[in-house]
């Protein structure tokens, strides 16, 4: 057999950065990282490396768990946050709540609090529409908040804006988690680095993504604060979240810090977004939902018309009784790709 390749590898979409491949420094980090011997289960040496550049980045308390994927890490770190008769506050719009097959409750019995968001955001105002009753038996004991960076709309929470969740929070005995799916996106974003806007402004658990930023299959729980964790180490074997070969995941994560790749790939995607957005403006019938901070463009253009595009270019709905698609860009995503696409759908919209 010649080869096994069963795609086209020159063509791209705008339906997700999760359709992107592999960073090829990414492959060579997994190549390098191969052959002879490492202990299992992360007693290895690309797992030690990955605890340092870790503590490097988010300070000396940190902790680093790398798992297989975003769910597990949001569900895990949950759990390990939060009591069983523990509840989390999140808005509608959140991943734990729309997008993992209610996870966190059906695998740990957590029940999750929603609350309406301000373009994506958690405030401490809505927050408080369900953090109440504690100690009332007839309640679920709001516990924690969860907030994603960057937000499932494409927008990018100010370190300000984690820091009055996270005092809001706290004052209450309640902790703080982070889903960084899009971190880097988030990170490159803001022109900070990851503690100005995680462990400095009180957060205390982060998933740490990498698949979308162009991993093979890695991402992390990174503890800021030990203190507000409890039977982690055992609850990531539980949730089937530990990895025997871990080197090959930890591998992946190191490249991603290594020389900023990361930031620079974000940084590229979140470009291409921000291209995307400027040459869709000028066109009749093209309306924006949703502010493009990071690498998403959340647009609202007639459905045929939409259909038209997607004919040539592959893309979800998001709200399609409001006419909403939702535009992803990604590490590999070339100004070729936008400038085309952007011409199919003036073409669609105005044959």
């Amino acid at each position: 057999m010649a080869g096994v390749q069963l795609h086209d590898p020159a063509r791209r979409t705008f339906a997700s950065d999760n359709y992107a491949g592999v960073l090829p420094e990414v492959l060579a980090a997994i190549a390098d990282a191969n052959g002879g011997h490492q202990i299992a289960y992360g007693e290895d040496a690309y797992t030690a490396r990955l605890g340092e550049v870790v503590r490097d980045e988010f300070g000396e308390r940190a902790e680093v768990y790398p798992v297989f994927n975003g769910t597990g890490a949001n569900v895990t770190a949950l759990t390990a946050i939060v009591p069983r008769w523990g509840a989390i506050v999140a808005t509608g719009s959140a991943h734990i709540h729309t997008d993992e097959a209610g996870a966190p409750e059906r695998v740990s019995g957590l029940k999750l609090l929603v609350v309406p968001a301000v373009e994506g955001k958690l405030t401490p105002a809505a927050a408080e529409t369900e953090a109440w009753g504690w100690g009332d038996e007839h309640r679920p004991q709001p516990l924690a908040v969860s907030i994603t960076q960057s937000t499932e709309l494409g927008t990018v929470y100010s370190p300000d804006e984690v820091r009055a969740i996270a005092d809001f929070a706290h004052e209450r005995g309640m902790a703080v988690h982070m889903d960084g799916a899009r971190i880097w996106n988030a990170a490159a974003a803001l022109d900070l680095p990851f503690s100005a806007f995680t462990r400095d402004v009180g957060v205390d658990v982060l998933s740490l993504g990498g698949t979308k930023n162009g991993l093979l299959g890695a991402e992390a729980i990174v503890v800021l604060d030990p203190e507000r964790v409890d039977g982690l180490v055992f609850l990531r074997k539980m949730n089937m979240q530990l990895a025997s070969k871990m080197r090959f995941a930890s591998a992946q994560l190191l490249a991603l810090f290594e020389d900023g790749l990361g930031i620079r790939t974000a940084g590229h995607a979140n470009a291409m977004a921000a291209r995307l957005r400027s040459g869709l403006e000028g066109i009749d019938g093209v309306g924006f939902s949703h502010p493009t901070q990071a690498n998403a463009v959340f647009a609202e253009l007639d459905l045929d018309a939409a259909d038209r595009v997607r004919d040539r270019y592959r893309f979800y709905d998001w709200d399609r009784a409001h006419r909403q698609v939702r535009w992803m860009c990604a590490f590999d995503t070339t100004e070729a790709d936008v400038d085309d696409f952007v011409a199919t759908v003036r073409a669609a919209l105005h044959p």
